[in-house]
C-alpha cells in the first residue's frame, strides 16, 4: 500500500506515516523508535487540539468506537496500537512534558498538554478579561462549564489548577474558599 495521508471522518488529516505499518508497534531499534514516538507525540497532541481530548488511557488501545480510535487504529492496513506500546508512548509523552500522569502515582492514564498550562493561564486571563470577570469570584464549574461556550469549556479541574497556580505566581489570581469548593478571583495585569 502506498504511504498516503488520510482524513478522518471527524475532518482529521492522518499524516502518510500513520498508513506505514511499522508505525503500530514498538520498533527495536532505539533512533528508530525515537523518530516514531516522536511523531506519535505529535500526532497524539494534534489529534487532541483537533477534537479537545484532553485524556489518553492505555485502555483507549483496546476499545473500539473509543474518542482514540481514529488514530490508534489504521483499518486499511489492519493495524491497531497494542496496549502496551501506548503505555511506553504515554511514558514518552511524560518525558517530553506533553503530559503529566492522571491521577498522580500511575502510568495508566494521561492529561494531555496540547497547550501547556502557562496557555492555558492566558486564555483563562484573556476571557475573564473579555467577558468582565476581573475581580469577581469565580468557581471552578463557572469557568469550565459557563452559559455560553469558551475556550475553557470541559477543561478538566487538574488542569484548570495549574493554570491557576500560574496565574497565582504572578499576581493575576487569587485562590478563595466558597461554599463548594475553592474559586479564584482574577486581577488586571500583565505576566
Amino acid at each position: 500500500m502506498e504511504l498516503t495521508s488520510h482524513t478522518t471522518p471527524s475532518g482529521f488529516l492522518l499524516p502518510s506515516i500513520h498508513a506505514a505499518p511499522p508505525f503500530f508497534t514498538e520498533q527495536p531499534t532505539p533512533s528508530t523508535q525515537s523518530l516514531f514516538a516522536d511523531h506519535w507525540i505529535r500526532l497524539i497532541l494534534s489529534y487532541a487540539r483537533h477534537r479537545r481530548l484532553f485524556t489518553l488511557r492505555v485502555e483507549d488501545a483496546e476499545a473500539p468506537g473509543s474518542d482514540w480510535d481514529e488514530i490508534l487504529r489504521n483499518e486499511r492496513i489492519n493495524r491497531r496500537v497494542l496496549p502496551s506500546y501506548l503505555s511506553s508512548l504515554l511514558s514518552a509523552l511524560v518525558s517530553k512534558n506533553a503530559a503529566v500522569y492522571e491521577p498522580a502515582k500511575q502510568t495508566r492514564s494521561v492529561l494531555l498538554l496540547w497547550r501547556q498550562p502557562e496557555e492555558w493561564a492566558e486564555v483563562l486571563h484573556a476571557w475573564a478579561t473579555a467577558s468582565g470577570q476581573l475581580n469577581t469570584i469565580l468557581t471552578f464549574y463557572e469557568i469550565t462549564d459557563p452559559p455560553i461556550p469558551s475556550p475553557l469549556s470541559g477543561l478538566p479541574i487538574p488542569l484548570l489548577r495549574r493554570a491557576i497556580n500560574v496565574l497565582t505566581r504572578s499576581g493575576r489570581a487569587q485562590i478563595i474558599g466558597v461554599a463548594d469548593g475553592e474559586g479564584i478571583r482574577l486581577f488586571a495585569g500583565t505576566k
